[in-house]
């Protein structure tokens, strides 16, 4: 089964991981011990993870060592670009520029209201 890796990383608790992924592989034992969930928990997490081609997992011995796929955060990175690379509209800064004026403008010219006006 596969896991959108977008869905995957919506829990804090994925994300976590995976940032502590980052720093090399790790088994399960050691990311557990540093989170007040248990083993099997962790477990779980790492399978979506590992669903969403954003760990890989390696068996060592008896040990399962799970590592950070940085290829599977690429459509993770290419929406945030995308979201960054967007330049600014210039007709978009000028229609701002010339709405602040005219307001700036009308507030200067209309006389504050009275009370009853308001009512």
């Amino acid at each position: 089964m596969r896991v959108d890796v977008f869905t995957a990383l919506a829990d804090p608790v994925r994300r976590s991981l995976l940032a502590e992924l980052a720093a090399g592989p790790s088994r399960v034992v050691d990311l557990a011990a540093s989170r007040p969930i248990s083993r099997p928990a962790v477990s779980r997490h790492l399978r979506v993870l590992h669903e969403a081609s954003v760990v890989t997992v390696a068996d060592r011995g008896r040990e399962r060592y799970y590592a950070l796929d940085r290829s599977g955060l690429a459509p993770v990175s290419a929406y945030v670009a995308g979201l960054v690379a967007r330049p600014i509209d210039e007709q978009a800064l000028d229609a701002l520029e010339t709405e602040v004026r005219r307001t700036s403008r009308e507030r200067r010219h209309t006389p504050p209201m009275h009370h009853e006006e308001t009512a």
